[in-house]
């Protein structure tokens, strides 16, 4: 046989060969197929925050007569309604105004937990760091941390 015809048995094999193969449709289930279901939404992260629903309702008759012991709740110029609680410092996050804290139970208020918390002012977050041993007190109506001071 020649060389030409070689060639041309190869060139007509090849070109029957791939164009006979057909790909399967895709299923449903296949991530690329246009019918498949969208993968879902990741849950928000509640790490860094609490709501209303997070803390246990008060009496404000109860609070003023100092009845929740571990409950620090004290009417400031402003009449907030405070909590002060003890805890290790795990982070804290500056551009966040946030800090990490492992704290014991905070009666009355809050079980023991590691939690974040917004801070205010940010200026409270200054010379804290991981290891910290602190004792904050929480405005209960703001949600954030309002005074920190750190234990010897």
């Amino acid at each position: 046989m020649t060389l030409k015809i070689i060639l041309a048995e190869f060139a007509l094999l090849g070109s029957l060969g791939c164009s006979a193969y057909e790909l399967p449709p895709l299923s449903r289930n296949h991530p690329a197929s246009l019918q498949a279901m969208p993968a879902p939404r990741p849950a928000l992260s509640k790490t860094l925050s609490y709501s209303r629903q997070d803390i246990p309702a008060v009496s404000t008759a109860a609070a003023a007569r100092g009845e929740h012991e571990g409950h620090h709740a004290a009417a400031d110029a402003g009449g907030l309604k405070t909590a002060v609680g003890e805890g290790k410092v795990i982070a804290t996050v500056p551009n966040a105004n946030q800090i990490v804290v492992e704290h014991g139970e905070i009666k009355g208020f809050m079980d023991a937990m590691t939690m974040g918390y917004r801070v205010e002012p940010p200026s409270l977050l200054e010379g804290l760091k991981s290891g910290d041993q602190v004792r904050f007190t929480i405005d209960v109506s703001n949600k954030a941390i309002v005074k920190i001071e750190k234990m010897k």
